[in-house]
């Protein structure tokens, strides 16, 4: 009897563990044609549910509960599908999914149109990516090199000594963009000195890069766009180890970077990480023992995982350092104080972020974000031996917030999707140079709320937004709308059109931090105490024709944007100071405008041959000409420097054979007018600079070794024609500050990457 009371819980036991309702499965294959994609992405839509596929691309997805669902199949490179399933308890439903190659992107998810997930082509905004095929083409080592291959972008070098750079979108100087780090406003007026430089491509995933002010939503600075650094994310059991040499004349640079990545089966965590460490001579380009490019180390090292906490939520984790010392002018085995002419500086950057985010419905998602970056340098920006040109800069950016997104099936007359929050960002700069009695104290805080509607009709998108900051530089509440429109006519063109208004803080900015070696001496930049803040009016209108057909794909774009600015900001030489140095006042304007057309086209006639390219047509001007220098006879600015009223580029990847890659990309920069100091010339003077084509090819080989490892081998040449500025200035009294044209003349370079 005893034996039958001890059996009995044993036998229902096991008859319910053999008659449990059993979840249902979903199982299957994804490939392209009869080749499997491997670790392609197997996600439910509305959740945080999902798998991954493995090496042969067979993947098995375990669902919680009966019911219907959408589900995501998406790989990097391919077109993302969805299939709607209805399953219940039990069902063991098998897919063979296939994918299309996405050579141009038109089907990837963005972030950048409306703080939202959405396709590219959905997008109300037009929205263009740098990926990793287009940094892989251009042979690009950090963030500035694979910027030059936008339509409207253009990046340019604006010092001699420390490599001082910038980009500009829509002829717009730097301090009019907003750079964003995995979608947070944590690239500070410090870290825009030498940032595009400092972030490596292994750190890269994809750039997303917005036009005009239909950003603004983004808030303060966002008048000329938006660009979000969109840092690796972890895909799939993969690692990559890669170096390259480039050698310039004489002056090598050298550059090893390593990625890593592992997820679990189920897509429930996953962690990227990557570091890159580089080493670059410098470069005198004239041989008058001063550099025209500087020297430069720099480590980077950085993560991103994740971990979904059940099927409904998921929490995002960032870090990043980069460290790095950088140094031009002359007399490079002395320490500064004891060079002719030296800029130098040494960062510490720590940088990261933490987001959740909670799908409480497929309709509803509920994000909770902050994000921060510490930046200490140490610097020396001297000339003629000073021994007192050292200084100390700090500089803390915050970031914090929360968004709610609510999709709707019908608001009105449509479906729509509602998106409101708050952003709080806060900025604590502290700039100290002793020797030149300049300490410079900035806390620049700003409280932002947005909230936008965006209807999705069939034919026609219609948003709707506005963006409300208090920043504490400014007395009044700044009210930013923006509206956007996407009308689809026909199924393969698109017209959108755009108006938002933005403005620019009277605040310290990057290129306020950069001291500049002119005349034997040094020029800073001081704020006018009575300077206001700067608002824009933006307009856009563009159409897109998109062609898909299998391997023939065909995309182009023409774009017409027009930007009023009230209050300019302008730099006006007001002399010299007790020690005489070049004093640069930042004051408002009457006002500016710009406006011009981008195009743009793209083609693959088939998966072996990528071509893209992109021209700019622009001009702006000042409403009243405005003085830039404190000599009389000097002719005033009618027209913004450094802004060439024509420029471009062009891309080309072939691949003849699987195994090899050939490439060629270009740029292309017309005329422009650019301020040049006297010191080395005997007046203050604007120069008109003459057009550059910069054209580089690079030849690529891939080995297949045993376990699935890959060795590539590549090489080739940067800026064949050795189309490179030729009147630097020249010696000590030199005007730094007077550069133009490509970044690197004639260079070439080989590298080797081992990957899986």
């Amino acid at each position: 009897m005893k034996l039958k009371f001890l059996l009995l819980p044993s036998f229902f036991l096991v008859f319910k563990v053999a008659f449990a309702i059993q979840p249902p499965v979903i199982s299957g294959l994804v490939s392209e044609g009869k080749s499997p994609i491997p670790y392609a992405s197997v996600i439910v839509k509305g959740s945080t549910q999902g798998t991954v596929a493995n090496g042969d691309g067979k993947f098995e997805l375990k669902l919680t509960k009966s019911g219907t669902y959408t589900i995501l199949f998406q790989a990097l490179g391919y077109k993302p599908i969805e299939r709607s399933v209805n399953v219940k308890e039990g069902d063991n439903l098998n897919l063979s999914i296939a994918l299309e190659e996405d050579v141009f992107g038109i089907e990837q998810v963005v972030v950048t149109a409306n703080r939202n997930e959405e396709r590219r082509r959905d997008a109300s905004l037009v929205v263009n990516m740098v990926n990793p095929r287009l940094l892989n083409i251009t042979s690009s080592i950090s963030m500035a090199d694979g910027l030059r291959f936008q339509p409207g972008l253009r990046v340019e070098n604006n010092c001699q000594n420390c490599g001082f750079q910038q980009v500009r979108i829509n002829g717009l100087e730097g301090p009019y963009s907003q750079i964003l780090i995995d979608s947070r406003p944590i690239f500070s007026s410090l870290a825009g000195v030498y940032g595009l430089e400092q972030i490596p491509v292994n750190m890269i995933e994809r750039i997303e890069v917005t036009r005009g002010g239909g950003s603004a939503i983004f808030g303060s600075n966002a008048i000329a766009g938006v660009i979000n650094i969109i840092t690796k994310e972890p895909q799939g059991n993969s690692f990559a180890l890669s170096y390259n040499n480039t050698l310039t004349g004489s002056s090598p640079d050298n550059n090893l970077t390593l990625n890593a990545s592992v997820v679990d089966d189920n897509l429930g965590s996953g962690l990227m990480v990557y570091g890159s460490v580089r080493n670059r001579d410098h470069y005198d380009n004239n041989s008058d023992d001063y550099s025209e490019i500087p020297l430069l180390e720099n480590t980077t090292i950085g993560l991103r995982g994740y971990h979904k906490l059940g099927s409904k939520a998921k929490l995002v984790a960032t870090y990043h350092h980069i460290s790095e010392f950088r140094r031009g002018g002359n007399k490079f085995n002395l320490e500064p104080q004891f060079s002719d002419i030296a800029e130098q500086t040494a960062h510490e950057i720590d940088g990261g972020g933490l987001s959740f985010d909670y799908f409480p419905t497929q309709a509803l998602k509920l994000s909770v974000f902050t994000s921060l970056q510490n930046i200490d340098r140490k610097s020396y920006y001297g000339a003629g031996k000073n021994a007192n040109a050292f200084g100390n800069t700090s500089n803390l950016s915050i970031s914090g917030g929360t968004q709610i997104a609510y999709s709707m099936d019908k608001l009105l007359f449509s479906p729509a999707q509602l998106t409101g929050g708050f952003e709080y960002s806060y900025d604590d700069l502290h700039d100290v140079f002793v020797g030149y009695d300049r300490d410079i104290k900035q806390d620049a805080s700003i409280a932002g709320l947005f909230l936008q509607n965006e209807w999705k009709g069939r034919y026609v998108n219609v948003l709707v937004g506005a963006r409300a900051d208090k920043h504490n530089l400014i007395d009044h509440i700044i009210f930013s709308p923006r509206v956007n429109l996407l009308i689809k006519p026909v199924e393969d063109f698109q017209i959108r059109t755009s108006y938002s208004s933005g403005y620019r803080a009277p605040q310290t900015f990057d290129e306020d931090l950069h001291i500049v070696a002119v005349d034997g001496g040094v020029g800073l930049i001081q704020v006018n105490p009575n300077l206001k803040e700067e608002r824009s009016h933006s307009v856009s209108l563009s159409g897109e024709y998109i062609h898909d057909h299998g391997d023939h794909q065909v995309n182009f774009l023409a774009e017409a944007f027009y930007t009023k600015l009230d209050d300019v900001f302008v730099l006006e030489d007001i002399g010299t100071d007790a020690n005489g140095n070049l004093i640069k006042e930042r004051r408002n304007g009457s006002g500016a405008e710009v406006f011009g057309v981008n195009l743009e086209g793209k083609y693959a006639p088939s998966a072996k041959l990528f071509v893209t390219a992109g021209v700019t047509l622009q001009k702006n001007k000042y409403l009243e000409p405005v003085k830039w220098s404190d000599i009389d006879e000097a002719e005033l600015l009618t027209e913004m420097p450094r802004s060439p009223k024509q420029y471009g580029f062009i891309a080309l990847d072939y691949k003849p054979i699987s195994k090899l890659g050939i490439s060629l990309s270009g740029t292309y920069s017309g005329e422009m007018v650019v301020p040049h100091y006297a010191g080395y010339i005997t007046a203050d003077k604007l120069e008109k600079t003459p057009s550059f084509i910069d054209m580089g090819a690079k030849l690529s080989y891939d080995f297949k070794v045993s376990h699935g490892i890959t060795i590539q081998l590549s090489g080739g040449v940067k800026n064949i024609l050795n189309s490179y500025q030729n009147d630097f200035d020249l010696g000590k009294n030199r005007d730094a500050g007077y550069m133009y044209g490509p970044l690197l003349p004639r260079s070439v370079f080989f590298g080797i990457k081992f990957f899986n």
